[in-house]
């Protein structure tokens, strides 16, 4: 990674533009080519093949981007929403499979990350549980950004980790509830028609306001600036929210079905 950041430097400076002038060219702010130059973040490859197109290069950094090994357990096209996810103030998140990352327990990561076909290592489930910690620490920062999540009620009805873990998270979601900064509802079964049917999505604020859509799949991601698109996903998140139970009868669904176990 160092070795492409270097790469990109050096054919970013023999063009005679700064970090801010090739982040515009590619649609990256500066501190994410500052990230890429310094070996900090993966170089992604559609991001590569802008980047050989505006420095005249013959197609050397789609193939470096291309032919990256995996630095480690995490999923390099994951990087880039991480560190948005550390900057952002504001979340619109709609889950329909599993609770949200930044709202589960580690007894609930380790059952998640446990269940994987084919099984992880031991120490690799170790250590995306302790990554996966690491990020939720967001959500008592001082100065956290404001979280609003939809969860489907489908993905409450699994018991991952068995009764005790099951338990575990509910109260923990029931807890994060009571933050000021977080707003749960929970879309419950049987609705006749809802605004997503197409997977889970986030629509993301950063400090400089400007609104990021993400979604991820089986062996990929996508992070989506068009504003065009992020619209939709805001509108169909919009009404989500209408489809969905309020707070409070959010909270009842979560008290019935602890009191289910």
């Amino acid at each position: 990674m160092k070795m492409v950041g270097a790469m990109v430097a050096a054919a970013r400076i023999a063009k005679n533009l700064t970090q801010k002038q090739l982040g515009e060219l590619v649609r990256l702010d500066a501190e994410t080519i500052a990230s890429i130059e310094q070996g900090r973040r993966a170089l992604m490859p559609n991001v590569a093949e802008l980047m050989d197109f505006h420095l005249g290069l013959p197609g050397l950094l789609t193939v470096a981007a291309n032919e990256m090994p995996e630095r480690d357990v995490a999923p390099p096209w994951s990087e880039e929403y991480m560190d948005l996810e550390q900057r952002a103030v504001a979340f619109s998140w709609y889950e329909c499979a599993v609770v949200p990352g930044l709202l589960q327990t580690e007894g609930y990561m380790r059952a998640l990350f446990g269940g994987r076909v084919p099984p992880h290592p031991t120490e690799t489930i170790e250590r995306l549980t302790a990554d996966r910690l690491a990020r939720t620490k967001i959500l008592r920062r001082k100065a956290p950004p404001s979280l609003s999540f939809i969860l489907w009620e489908a993905a409450l009805r699994d018991q991952l980790g068995g009764t005790d873990v099951y338990s575990e998270q509910l109260r923990h979601l029931l807890a994060c509830m009571d933050l000021p900064h977080v707003t749960l509802q929970i879309l419950p079964l049987g609705r006749t028609h809802y605004a997503s049917h197409s997977g889970s999505f986030t629509v993301l604020e950063t400090p400089e306001h400007r609104y990021l859509g993400y979604s991820e799949g089986q062996r990929s991601s996508s992070l989506f600036s068009d504003p065009e698109y992020v619209s939709i996903l805001a509108q169909r998140y919009g009404m989500l929210r209408t489809q969905a139970l309020n707070t409070e009868e959010s909270k009842g669904l979560l008290i019935h079905l602890l009191g289910e176990r």
